[in-house]
């Protein structure tokens, strides 16, 4: 079973994209725009190149999701007080509807996800994946700067 670790976790992740971008388009946005917004809420006030960082992406696609919300009122630049040369991301309070469904639906999804697993498994369930991902995270056979 272990050699199949890896397309497991893939294939779990690319199920919960796909869901993701259902519920998305159903609400008239995208995934990405979602993503954005919820990196925003847990991070007001960072620039564009470490939101692409974040969802690695370079600037100048999260540059045309930004263009797209800040069209839609729901985020705004605004100039850093520091460095008039930057740019800081807000979210608007317009955008705290969608924030809402999107809170909504990720707790949906954790709960179908989660259906039959009981406390102490879920514990194991998240230690192990954090140590999975400090492991990928360590290994220096893979230039770091490429992920």
């Amino acid at each position: 079973m272990k050699q199949d670790l890896p397309f497991l976790i893939y294939d779990v992740a690319r199920i919960m994209r796909v869901r993701s971008d259902q519920q998305a388009r159903a609400r008239g946005m995208t995934r990405a725009q979602w993503v954005v917004l919820m990196w925003l809420k847990r991070s007001p006030g960072i620039t564009q190149n470490e939101l692409a960082n974040l969802v690695e992406v370079e600037p100048i696609s999260v540059a045309r999701l930004i263009d797209r919300l800040e069209a839609r009122g729901m985020v705004e630049r605004r100039h850093d007080p520091k460095d008039r040369r930057v740019r800081r991301l807000h979210l608007t309070p317009e955008a705290q509807p969608y924030m809402a469904e999107v809170e909504h639906y990720r707790a949906d999804l954790d709960a179908l996800m989660t259906a039959g697993l009981d406390e102490a498994t879920l514990q194991r369930l998240q230690e192990a994946l954090m140590t999975i991902k400090s492991n990928l995270l360590e290994d220096r056979r893979i230039d770091a700067e490429a992920m």
